[in-house]
């Protein structure tokens, strides 16, 4: 059970947090968890869907590539939800299940491309930076634009992990 009350119906909501409903609704189709809970902050809540949306419908990362960083960001940060939201949607996205299996800990090889996702988020968050060499391979292999999105990319879904993991909202 969550630790606080999940804004999951429109009824219950006025002001600002309606927008806000009204405009994730409006953008993903229907309201989705973590914005059940950014309500409770619907001035933190209306910029991070705002983000959200350009990241995962108007950036310029290759699906793949975008769906295989998530649930790697998933993992590290121990957020069943957010696995279980995007794990279908890699698959149709084309990320091979021995690389989802990758994922969950097992020895199964990765592609080249997917290796630098997976290894360029892991250093990210544990790191807080890339070394020169990652970079340079993400960026020869992304181009300067993708190598922010992927950056921001892991920011953002950091932060719906923490806000999933703290609210206890799974």
């Amino acid at each position: 059970m969550a630790r606080m009350p999940l804004y999951s119906e429109r009824a219950e909501l006025d002001g600002p947090r309606l927008a806000v409903f009204d405009s994730v609704v409006a953008t993903r189709g229907s309201m989705i968890r973590p914005y059940e809970v950014l309500l409770h902050a619907p001035g933190v809540a209306g910029p991070a869907a705002e983000l959200g949306q350009q990241i995962r419908y108007q950036g310029s990362l290759a699906d793949h590539a975008r769906e295989l960083a998530i649930l790697t960001v998933s993992v590290i940060a121990e957020c069943q939800f957010e696995w279980d939201q995007h794990v279908e949607i890699a698959r149709q996205a084309g990320v091979s299940e021995s690389a989802l299996r990758h994922l969950r800990g097992s020895d199964d090889a990765l592609t080249e491309a997917e290796q630098l996702i997976v290894e360029f988020v892991r250093e990210l968050v544990h790191s807080k930076t890339v070394t020169d060499e990652r970079f340079t391979a993400a960026q020869r292999a992304l181009g300067n634009e993708c190598v922010v999105e992927l950056t921001a990319l892991v920011g953002y879904y950091m932060m719906l992990a923490y806000v999933m993991n703290v609210a206890d909202a799974s």
